[in-house]
């Protein structure tokens, strides 16, 4: 019944809910830009019923993600009106850029994709489809530049008040480009991607098994696994950058990211143990992986987890000054090892596909139907690894946590609430379920072998 953990633990459960629906729709625009170029390009109604299947799904996705994501802006003022205070300043570019440059955009053109089928040409609403599909990608980017300034802020000042010590914007280019904005970003993007190339796959492969809708299959199986084999390799330059930002950045967490323990050349753990209580940490690793990794020598020292904690208890921060040491290294376990899965997968259902020969591997399309949960978990993981690995700091070396609650707010209310919300939400998800499903259990309306010989109206 403590305050600020329940805090913690309700803006954990607001952003988890809110997170499964942001790679979900954001994938899902992918997949339908291209399958409404396919329509403006053919003219073929069945192509024109496959663009329209597309657009039901994410415009449920998108409007369940806007749902689940206004709750996290009034914790703002609620929970944690004392980071509110601090961050204000900083905050209220990105946040208004991504509600006027990035949500109206998005929100405003989804209502021709929802509406304007008849009412405008076709190359307008081929354009209205990439013009949503950027203002998702845009809202990614304006949200990733607040949370990453949590990360690594830069292009502030610390300003005193009468009601505590505020950061102040001084320079907008460096505090929206800080040090972990691009490698975040775009290794946020790569996740995503492959999220949305693997819903592809799932989709095709449930009707390859169904036996029908063999044309829309076949076409969607190609799609998604040419979108998730490119954003699989690019994955891996994306995921070095990321970690080189960490090495750069955050050494905090990159000792407990491996469990490092002394200060020296750090490798890569592949499956271990921390023993917090004896400082150690049980693992098969590559001996100085990181360090070769990151700066190209393999003996480049890195501060360890003692040396970190002794300085940061000198300060007075409590905890040492270390995250949950078991919580971060497991998560990255877990995220790092999807990554194998995921490969596998991907080459495999490429390599069968470009011969012709997926349709006739049961098994291997009955795994494709639940293979998004691969992807899915290792992005939940993620980022959870960047949040809970950046602790004890709400804003890294500037806000701790504890301070950044809201002193007014009793814990009772916040459990409350917190019940609540995951009632809501698990209600609404089945709901959204519920509705994709059956979209997707009735399939595009497909009429075979006709194509239009003049434009839509």
């Amino acid at each position: 019944m403590d305050a600020t953990v329940l805090a913690r633990i309700q803006f954990a459960v607001t952003i988890m809910y809110h997170f499964l629906f942001v790679p979900l729709s954001i994938g899902i625009g992918a997949i339908l830009v291209i399958a409404e170029r396919r329509y403006y390009k053919s003219g073929d109604v069945d192509d024109k019923a496959a663009a329209d299947f597309w657009i039901k799904i994410f415009t449920a996705t998108f409007a369940v993600g806007v749902a689940t994501g206004i709750t996290m802006e009034f914790a703002f003022g609620t929970n944690w009106a004392s980071f509110s205070r601090f961050v204000g300043d900083i905050f209220g570019a990105p946040l208004a850029a991504e509600a006027l440059f990035a949500f109206f955009l998005e929100s405003s053109f989804l209502a021709v994709l929802l509406f304007g089928r008849n009412r405008v040409s076709k190359k307008f609403f081929y354009v209205a489809t990439w013009l949503v599909w950027a203002g998702s990608l845009l809202s990614a980017f304006w949200i990733i530049i607040a949370d990453s300034w949590m990360q690594t802020p830069a292009g502030y000042k610390i300003v005193a008040s009468a009601a505590g010590s505020k950061a102040v914007l001084t320079d907008f280019f460096a505090a929206a480009f800080n040090p972990s904005t691009l490698p975040r970003y775009f290794h946020t993007i790569a996740a995503i991607m492959i999220m949305g190339g693997f819903i592809a796959m799932a989709v095709a492969a449930y009707y390859f098994l169904m036996g029908r809708n063999t044309k829309f299959a076949k076409t969607t199986m190609s799609v998604g696994a040419m979108i998730a084999i490119i954003a699989t390799i690019a994955m891996a330059p994306m995921a070095h950058w990321q970690a080189v930002s960490v090495a750069d950045n955050q050494p905090v967490k990159l000792a407990a990211l491996e469990g490092q323990w002394e200060t020296g050349p750090a490798g890569m753990g592949i499956v271990g143990w921390v023993d917090t209580h004896n400082k150690v940490t049980h693992s098969i690793a590559i001996p100085n992986a990181i360090s070769l990794l990151a700066t190209g020598n393999p003996k480049t020292p890195y501060k360890g987890l003692n040396a970190i904690s002794a300085e940061q208890t000198a300060k007075g921060i409590p905890d040492g000054g270390l995250p949950p040491l078991q919580a971060t290294y497991q998560m990255y376990r877990g995220m790092i090892l999807l990554y194998p899965v995921i490969i596998l997968a991907v080459f495999l259902v490429w390599r069968l596909n470009r011969k012709d020969k997926i349709a006739t591997h049961t098994k291997l399309l009955k795994f494709l139907c639940f293979a998004p949960i691969a992807p899915l978990l290792a992005i939940e993981l993620g980022w959870a690894v960047a949040e809970v690995g950046r602790q004890p700091w709400t804003v890294y070396n500037l806000l701790l946590t504890k301070d950044a609650v809201s002193a007014v707010v009793p814990a009772g209310q916040i459990l409350a609430t917190l019940i609540g919300f995951i009632i809501l939400y698990t209600l609404m998800y089945i709901a959204w379920g519920r509705f994709v499903f059956k979209l997707i259990k009735r399939g595009p309306q497909v009429s075979e072998n006709t194509t239009e010989t003049s434009e839509v109206a």
